[in-house]
């Protein structure tokens, strides 16, 4: 403990407090650190109690058992000596370090101002994080002139020693609160998408809102987002015409030609399919990584949930049935005496009328459009990720990964928890690899 420069901090202390009125007010920030136990804030404040000190701000860390507590207090210069004395005796008795920093009025004043300004929810998130990683992110938040207030790691401590089986499904997570406005929101987001894109993980810029805080409704995509095929796909192979419709289906994600047309044109060549086709097929989905641990979270939080998709409401009712989602829009292929017709019934669901759907649903669940989320990978998807308050590019095609503002590439669906704000140490998961705090 540095307990000589701790006395001359004092003495010098006590020497300027003969010089002021006895009844002046005075600001000291205490900083504790060293290793952690309980009842060290605890016998710390019951001190600054004793002599009605009163506390303007505190915030307290540990890191691997190592403590780290700030904590500014308020008092009058007639009893700041003896508090100080008091606090050193206390901290010598529990083995912590402390140390005294004097605060003017006005650095105080200037303090308090500038928690008037804008707070930003960094997110970061990939199978594994690195110093290199968090060094590129700061460094842009520094460029920014913002200020970060705290860091937090949302996802569960990693063991030293992993099975390959759980290397592979790890997840790593930290969460920066960051105050001030930016020089330039655009290119404050630009820089993360390509610093995200190069070093392969992702990142989430939001501000922090009310909304952001109480989010309510959640909707996805089915094809290559809920399920890693695109269901048409598997569809065209059973129907021996696989190729041509893989072809137009690129073409429509790429964005190159008009989702309906391309609907049409990929159902016409299902006619003549057996009806028994897409049981098969649904009792095969290859489903994606992190769903079911993402539905369980959400039910349990009381969000509503919903599909909407340019595939077919077959599926769409399949997962619904399986993981509980509230609602299913898709298309509805037309079925005549156990065979398809090549026909789809009804309006098709696009990219247009899946931002739409979202809309409805948000109003007739009373939610807010800021409260909702949406979930998509295709060009299709684009006004849908527009619409909601949060959008978020999943494992995205190239032209939809430029245009959201948030993308996850790196993990599987649950990544949308992290984005939320959920922490590994609330959420019940059989994961190995998401530890409790």
């Amino acid at each position: 403990m540095e307990n000589a420069a701790l006395s001359y901090q004092l003495s010098n202390h006590m020497q300027n407090e003969e010089t002021t009125r006895s009844n002046e007010t005075e600001l000291i920030l205490i900083n504790i650190s060293g290793h952690d136990r309980p009842g060290v804030t605890s016998a710390l404040t019951e001190i600054l109690a004793r002599y009605d000190a009163g506390i303007l701000d505190i915030g307290q860390a540990d890191i691997h058992h190592s403590l780290s507590l700030g904590l500014l207090f308020k008092t009058s210069s007639d009893v700041s000596g003896d508090i100080l004395k008091e606090l050193l005796l206390k901290a010598y008795e529990l083995n912590v370090n402390i140390r005294f920093t004097p605060v003017t009025i006005e650095e105080y004043e200037d303090w308090v101002g500038r928690q008037g300004k804008n707070r930003w929810i960094i997110t970061i998130l990939g199978r594994k994080l690195t110093a290199r990683h968090i060094a590129l992110v700061t460094a842009e938040v520094a460029r920014q002139q913002l200020n970060i207030d705290g860091i937090q790691r949302l996802t569960g401590r990693m063991p030293l020693r992993e099975m390959p089986e759980a290397t592979s499904q790890a997840k790593a997570c930290v969460e920066l609160s960051v105050r001030g406005t930016p020089l330039s929101h655009a290119d404050m987001q630009a820089r993360f998408m390509e610093i995200a894109q190069a070093e392969e993980f992702d990142i989430s810029l939001q501000e922090d809102t009310m909304y952001r805080r109480c989010r309510r409704l959640v909707c996805f995509d089915m094809d290559s987002t809920l399920i890693e095929t695109e269901v048409i796909d598997e569809l065209a192979q059973r129907a021996g015409v696989g190729d041509k419709v893989r072809a137009i289906t690129e073409r429509a994600m790429r964005g190159e030609i008009d989702f309906c047309e391309s609907f049409r044109e990929r159902v016409a060549l299902l006619e003549g399919l057996p009806e028994s086709v897409m049981q098969e097929i649904a009792e095969s989905l290859p489903v994606t990584e992190g769903l079911e641990r993402m539905m369980k979270v959400l039910k349990l939080a009381g969000f509503k949930t919903a599909i909407l998709s340019g595939g077919f409401t077959y599926f769409g009712n399949y997962l619904k049935q399986k993981y509980g989602f509230d609602y299913v829009y898709a298309n509805e292929l037309e079925i005549v005496d156990g065979h398809l017709t090549g026909r789809a019934v009804g309006e098709i669901v696009d990219g247009r009328r899946k931002a739409e759907l979202l809309k409805l649903i948000a109003q007739v669940e009373n939610v807010n459009i800021a409260q909702t989320i949406a979930v998509g990978d295709g060009a299709n998807d684009l006004p849908m990720l527009a619409t909601a308050g949060l959008g978020i590019a999943f494992h995205a095609k190239p032209k939809v990964k430029e245009t959201a503002e948030q993308s996850i590439s790196t993990i599987g669906l649950d990544g949308v928890l992290y984005f939320i704000g959920f922490k590994d140490s609330f959420i019940s998961t059989p994961n190995p690899t998401a530890a409790a705090h």
